[in-house]
């Protein structure tokens, strides 16, 4: 597969000198990497809006794709109900959110919580997208703060909404029965996929003999231990698109799950138009729980977005709501929309009292997993 020529900015530029330079093979994960975060040139850390309900080119638009806080400030308010009743339990009073997009999310969780919450620390690498939360944050002043990487020890709520679909996969092709890693390399100026054959496997053995392309989560599991490590009280809640692993390594599933998103519409090129667009894969959530637990967190539930929030009140008051709020708490819940294919897990920190968060109370599917 090939696409634009790669001279076309100074992020295709670099790209192709981290090629030459591992040798003219680079891992797809490592091309992920750069095409999201590479700092100032990478899709998430240059200077445009990611986040809106409308494209650009129409009245208020700009966004390339739309998340649930975005959607109704409902979201963030069934969260609070939640992050409220972890707070408690765990006797802490911050909040840490990774990757916090437009700053909707920390704003509904901020009004909502009050003076519950004594620190709200939003973790993004994203210096633009910094900006953005400032100005949507401003009312709570000096409550909230950013950092760029962990501290060695953190108390408190973890939260992660769409976080790990962000992060880089490696990318495997089984072709004629032989597993290969998937790469980026040049051909003729341009970006074209190269296989090399590889001792890596899916977790799973996939059935059947037909070629077959996945991805792998190395990163997102080490994020999990990481935070394992480092957490010394508190409860970590990730919500995100995807699957157990039987579901994600079906043998049906022979493409892969990595998608682009750009201008509201999606695509499976991520070699095209690089920096211009979003590059996600799915979550593999057993692989998330198991990386968690052997970390020494303890798993505290597993379910659906949509039965997550009706558990904690997603539904409360909405029958004095809008026509137009309604059909959007509908997008959150409805299995046709997010309700079904995102899907909410929950670890508490090492060593603290196992417990059920409301947001499980009711289609726990821990056994799933």
């Amino acid at each position: 597969m090939t696409n634009s020529p790669i001279l076309t900015s100074p992020l295709h530029a670099d790209i192709a000198k981290a090629i030459d330079q591992a040798g003219g093979w680079l891992g797809f994960d490592a091309f992920m990497a750069l095409a999201l975060y590479r700092p100032g040139l990478g899709y998430y850390a240059r200077d445009a809006r990611q986040f809106g309900q409308m494209p650009a080119g129409v009245k208020g638009g700009g966004g390339d794709f739309v998340t649930a806080p975005e959607l109704s400030p409902r979201f963030g308010q069934a969260l609070a109900r939640q992050a409220r009743e972890a707070l408690q339990m765990s006797g802490t009073d911050e909040i840490w959110e990774f990757g916090a997009g437009s700053g909707a999310l920390a704003q509904q969780l901020l009004d909502a919580l009050g003076e519950q919450v004594a620190r709200y620390t939003i973790v993004d690498l994203s210096g633009s997208l910094r900006e953005r939360q400032r100005e949507t944050l401003a009312a709570h002043g000096a409550k909230v703060r950013w950092a760029s990487e962990l501290p060695e020890k953190m108390r408190g709520v973890v939260l992660g909404n769409e976080v790990l679909d962000a992060m880089p996969v490696k990318l495997l092709a089984r072709l004629g029965g032989v597993w290969h890693e998937r790469g980026v390399a040049l051909h003729e100026g341009r970006f074209a996929y190269a296989d090399t054959p590889t001792e890596l496997r899916p977790p799973l053995e996939v059935a059947g003999a037909h070629d077959y392309v996945t991805e792998i989560h190395a990163q997102a599991e080490g994020f999990i231990g990481t935070l394992a490590d480092r957490l010394e009280a508190g409860a970590v809640f990730l919500l995100d698109y995807g699957f157990p692993e039987h579901e994600y390594y079906h043998p049906q599933r022979s493409m892969g799950t990595v998608m682009c998103h750009r201008a509201h519409l999606a695509d499976a090129d991520p070699l095209a138009d690089v920096g211009e667009k979003d590059i996600t894969a799915h979550v593999n959530f057993t692989g998330i729980a198991l990386a968690g637990q052997d970390a020494g967190l303890e798993v505290l539930g597993y379910t659906s977005q949509g039965r997550f929030l009706l558990n904690c009140g997603l539904l409360a008051g909405l029958e004095d709501a809008s026509l137009a709020e309604r059909t959007m708490v509908q997008k959150l819940v409805n299995e046709h929309e997010m309700g079904e294919l995102f899907k909410v897990i929950a670890f508490g920190a090492k060593g603290q009292a196992v417990w059920e968060p409301m947001g499980f109370a009711a289609g726990d599917r821990l056994h799933t997993l």
